[in-house]
């Protein structure tokens, strides 16, 4: 577990004051910088040490074979890998001959900075030679929000106590070496070389390099343009090959002197278009990125960065470490999608290889409800690449003997790249999340563009195979069998409750989309007789229940199921140490499942249901996947255990800056991340959107004196202010009102006119539930 000591609590920024090499892993996956288009892992400038050197372009990726022990028809064949692309951000420095290297000489002092209102990463070092010449080194990185191809880095060298000769090599190096892949399954796989060289262009002051994958045959190119100031005379030239290319500066400084170097880089890449093109593309790019200069660039990533934080800023008061934590985590998810424009959110974003760069149910499930409040052009992009992905999923669907659209469980361009079938394919509720986050868009935004822009094909299709997968039985009931809930430790289940919930609510949207569409609706073969075939059947849903203990079951016969000896299974994740098949069959639950449908269904349950649900599932979930704790703190909090929601508020929030899963390494847990959010807005918030009404019913745990957020809804920006006491609702937008219900007060707040209302005590109708042996959160108390 990462400390404090590794990086201290501020509230915007993340500092790391001394660097420590057994951690450069999860630095690297800290300090990386994005716009959704473009990546860099936050590497050394020096390219060395590193753990896990990265550069990623969104949805470049590589095919490669998925092997079977034995074969089954369906089966995918073929995986896609996120490729390392052309390294960019490398800045080499010798002093006299003497390379800098953190591993040589005297490291005076070493600091980091990400900051999250400027969006750079700034790093400071003090170093002596082994040689006694002793330099100051300032460098500043940023990838551009405003020029999604762009990103630069200035670099300055100043001499300190005696003159030294500086030679800075600026690079571009493709097909970097990798480290060996892990025993861990959770860890990319690794590609050597995969890319081939198409063409090098050098001038005296920068290069371009194009390169092809090996098998999909994507093109990429990557241009740099580097412009130097110095006291005195400079050389400067530039050589290229087929996977490098270095502009070379040599400097005399003397004591106080500086050299600055400012590098601008452009990157993109395409399937279809010429390598004269692609290379045109990045040369124009390079071209906007030094007319705007380094200054230009730096400006236009704060007001950027200003406007996002002006409607998505949370503040906690009582909590420091959930304050800067809670920062973190949205710029990291403003990184994974801003600039993403019709590809995919990963589960990684572009801060590292894990799950090899694949898009995951958590994009729609966890990272575009958080962006649809806070940057909805950005969740709109992200399921038009979603409707791109149609005719891929119909193909799917043809394969397994299914009508409609099944959309993939781990995918980058759209095929299914799971070759795991009870966690991969049964999932099919990934098409019902991705149906509701369609939904939602339309519903906080006010608009139905997107719902005519693919949108509807996505409801449509997902419909159809919601109702070539479930049936009815002689009794009228509808079911759904043989899939997988959000808990992957009990799969190819009948009746997952969240599963048929969220097909219930894809069936009735489906419908009602295509009433406010007839004629886009008849274009797409849907009929009157199918729409109301879509009603029946999500009216007549199945979701199992055990009268006995009077819980709802998380599939159907799971609560008669043999308990799970949590005693003597103590070693985590559970599915690194224990049969699959053993957990199958038992009552252990990966990540919360029922749970989430008491969060995304809130109307389907009585507050009873939903205090005996959580105290059932709370026993029995182990938190093997990082999805679960931000669900986990929204649920518990509903029912009165505000004290627990406030230690799993925390751990979803510390996910990565304390590397609690040990594997921060391969990159963020976007969708962890995106649940800080989750749970402190409708967790402690306890704000709901249910039913096209927003609905606010906050409470602060002991330890928290104030929360305070904005959301985005319809034209304007509601501001929700939560003290122990009292709730003050307010309209930021001059001319506008928000409907909205405090509890079961309906209000009407308008601009310059909050609205304050008491926050009314909530006591738990059940004690604090236990956890799994060796599973609690950590205990949260601020004060100690």
């Amino acid at each position: 577990m990462i400390t404090q000591d590794t990086f201290p609590v501020e509230p915007w920024q993340v500092r790391e004051t001394q660097l420590v090499l057994d951690l450069l892993g999860s630095s690297e996956s800290v300090f990386a910088l994005s716009n959704g288009h473009l990546g860099f892992r936050g590497n050394l400038d020096e390219g060395e040490p590193h753990a896990l050197p990265g550069t990623y372009l969104n949805s470049f990726h590589e095919d490669r074979p998925l092997p079977y022990a034995e074969a089954g028809y369906g089966y995918p064949e073929v995986g896609q890998s996120v490729v390392n692309v052309t390294d960019g951000k490398l800045v080499r420095l010798l002093v006299d001959d003497e390379p800098f290297d953190v591993r040589y000489g005297t490291l005076l002092s070493h600091e980091r900075v990400l900051d999250l209102r400027a969006g750079t990463l700034v790093r400071t070092v003090d170093w002596c030679s082994p040689a006694g010449k002793r330099v100051r080194v300032r460098s500043t990185r940023l990838v551009s929000f405003v020029q999604r191809a762009c990103a630069a880095v200035e670099f300055v060298v100043e001499a300190v106590g005696e003159p030294v000769r500086v030679t800075l090599q600026s690079e571009l190096v493709a097909n970097a070496a990798m480290p060996e892949q892990s025993g861990d399954p959770r860890v990319a796989a690794v590609l050597r070389s995969p890319l081939q060289a198409v063409e090098s262009d050098g001038g005296t002051a920068g290069a371009t390099l194009v390169h092809r994958t090996r098998s999909t045959g994507l093109q990429m190119a990557a241009g740099m343009e580097n412009h130097v100031q110095a006291p005195g005379r400079t050389d400067l030239d530039t050589h290229t090959a087929d996977d490098w290319a270095r502009t070379t500066v040599v400097s005399s400084l003397e004591p106080g002197q500086e050299l600055r170097l400012t590098k601008y880089l452009a990157y993109g890449w395409s399937a279809l278009r010429s390598t004269p093109a692609l290379r045109d593309q990045v040369a124009g790019a390079l071209s906007g990125a030094r007319f705007t200069g380094f200054a230009g660039m730096l400006a236009e990533q704060r007001a950027y960065l200003d406007d996002f934080w002006d409607a998505a800023d949370v503040q906690v008061e009582g909590d420091a470490e959930v304050q800067q934590a809670v920062r973190f985590a949205l710029f990291h998810v403003l990184q994974a999608g801003a600039r993403a424009e019709q590809r995919g959110i990963a589960a990684k974003g572009l801060t590292g290889p894990g799950y090899d760069g694949h898009v995951f149910w958590d994009t729609e499930a966890y990272v575009l409800p958080v962006l649809t409040y806070t940057a909805p052009q950005a969740v709109a992009d992200a399921l038009r690449w979603r409707a791109r992905t149609v005719d891929a999923a119909r193909q799917r669907a043809g394969e397994l003997g299914l009508r409609g659209a099944a959309f993939p469980w781990r995918t980058i361009r759209g095929q299914e790249s799971s070759g795991y079938w009870p966690a991969g394919t049964a999932a099919f509720h990934v098409n019902a999340d991705i149906a509701a986050a369609v939904e939602r868009y339309r519903v906080v935004t006010g608009s139905e563009d997107l719902e005519t822009d693919g949108g509807l094909l996505v409801l449509v299709e997902t419909a159809r195979l919601w109702m070539s997968l479930g049936h009815h039985d002689a009794r009228g009931h509808w079911h759904v069998a043989g899939v997988t809930g959000p808990d992957e430790y009990t799969a190819v289940v009948v009746d997952n409750v969240f599963t048929n919930l969220a097909a219930a609510q894809n069936l009735r949207v489906a419908a009602q989309a295509c009433g406010r569409h007839p004629d886009l609706a008849r274009s797409l073969g849907v009929d009157l007789e199918e729409q109301a075939a879509w009603r029946d059947a999500a009216a007549a849903v199945t979701v199992p229940y055990d009268e006995d203990l009077r819980v709802h079951q998380q599939c159907e016969g799971f609560t008669r199921r043999p308990e799970w000896d949590f005693e003597a299974h103590r070693e985590y994740p559970l599915l690194l140490h224990s049969p699959y098949f053993d957990l199958y069959r038992r009552q252990v639950v990966k990540q919360a499942d029922l749970q989430m449908a008491l969060f995304w269904f809130p109307d389907a349950f009585s507050a009873q249901d939903k205090a005996r649900a959580v105290d059932y599932y709370e026993r029995r979930t182990v938190r093997d996947s990082s999805l679960s704790a931000a669900v986990q703190a929204i649920t518990v909090a509903e029912v009165g255990h505000l004290d627990l929601a406030h230690d799993y508020v925390y751990e979803a929030a510390t996910v990565d800056l304390r590397n609690l899963h040990h594997n921060t390494g391969d990159g963020l847990h976007i969708a962890s991340l995106a649940g800080t959010w989750l749970a402190l807005v409708h967790g402690l918030g306890g704000m709901r959107d249910s039913g096209g009404t927003l609905r606010f019913d906050p409470h602060l745990p002991p330890g928290l004196s104030r929360l305070r957020f904005t959301v985005r809804w319809r034209a304007a920006k509601l501001c929700v202010d939560v003290t122990g006491t009292e709730v003050t609702y307010t309209v930021r937008d001059h001319g506008s009102s928000i409907d909205l219900r405090h509890g079961e007060e309906e209000l009407t707040v308008r601009s310059g006119q909050p609205v304050t209302r008491p926050v009314t005590p909530l006591a738990p109708l059940l004690p604090r539930p236990r956890q799994p042996a060796g599973r609690a959160p950590r205990h949260r108390d601020p004060t100690g």
